[in-house]
């Protein structure tokens, strides 16, 4: 795997990088479009209509509490723990991310524009509170202490909750919002709903100032990811991709790599950090230097 030519494009610039679903599927993390997933006949969950019917609620929250237990659980994968090295190290200026599983967080990584949101979080339609996804599910399990335990062993979703047909999801009582009964939705963009506009300009102001931007592990088909791609373009900004399979835009790319994106990001990650580092040594060895010699001057 020769990556070179990736290294020197990222190596002393201000690097941003636009992740997808492809940095999270080593974590079990399921997606909607690598070849695995074009095997599960799934409907994706569309935001308007999420808002006024009940029964897709219902169809949700019955699955998002079967699905919770897994999602939570899942740790960071070699991609996460390879950004947020390059981001400590200075290598690495920020992330935009359209995943919503919170593993850059729980990496390390500190700098992060969320474009969809996170499950991690649930706000009421009707009254605009915010409440944590975990209270929510203790909530669900007091509301329905006997109901389907098995399922919370079920197959894991992109949207956060599992694989059930519809007969098994009959008597669940679907939560409500504490404070005024209202109807309660994950923070995040579903497909159909639009990235806040504030949330847009904070990814193109990074985008802006970045030197280099790195997409990994996505195919920007949705347009809310790869308008970033775009305005890096339009800017002249250098591109590099990592990711199996093609990405909408690829040809605006200097670089493009098709490994795992775990193995890509780690090697990277290793290479430019030992680089920094021998690189600080020899600026550490010739002050040394330097020092000694105007040392020796003076005693002369």
């Amino acid at each position: 795997m020769d990556t070179s030519a990736l290294d020197r494009m990222l190596r002393g610039g201000k690097v941003v990088a636009l992740t997808g679903a492809g940095v999270s599927t080593e974590s079990g993390i399921p997606d909607y479009r690598s070849p695995e997933a074009a095997k599960r006949v799934r409907r994706q969950i569309h935001g308007p209509e999420f808002v006024r019917s009940s029964a897709l609620r219902h169809r949700y929250w019955a699955r998002a509490m079967a699905g919770w237990e897994t999602f939570r659980q899942a740790e960071p994968g070699a991609s996460h723990r390879a950004l947020a090295r390059l981001e400590e190290a200075g290598l690495v200026d920020a992330l935009i991310t359209q995943n919503v599983d919170r593993l850059h967080h729980k990496a390390g990584s500190e700098r992060i524009v969320e474009l969809h949101g996170a499950l991690a979080e649930v706000i009421c339609l009707a009254c605009g509170v915010v409440e944590s996804r975990d209270h929510v599910q203790d909530r669900m399990r007091a509301a329905n202490p006997d109901w389907l335990e098995a399922g919370l062993n079920g197959r894991a979703a992109p949207d956060g909750d599992a694989d059930l047909r519809d007969e098994e999801i009959a008597g669940f009582v679907v939560p409500a919002c504490e404070l005024c009964g209202g109807a309660l939705k994950p923070k995040v963009v579903f497909f159909g709903e639009n990235v806040p506009r504030e949330v847009v300009d904070r990814a193109f102001a990074l985008v802006d100032g970045a030197d280099a931007l790195l997409v990994a592990g996505t195919s920007l088909a949705v347009f809310s990811g790869y308008r970033f791609l775009r305005r890096a373009a339009e800017r002249k900004i250098p591109i590099a991709i990592v990711n199996r399979g093609p990405v909408r835009g690829e040809e605006h790319a200097a670089v493009k790599i098709e490994e795992s994106t775990g193995d890509v990001l780690s090697a990277l990650a290793t290479r430019l950090i030992e680089a920094e580092e021998l690189q600080n040594e020899t600026a550490e060895d010739s002050q040394s230097l330097t020092a000694a010699a105007i040392v020796r001057r003076l005693g002369a």
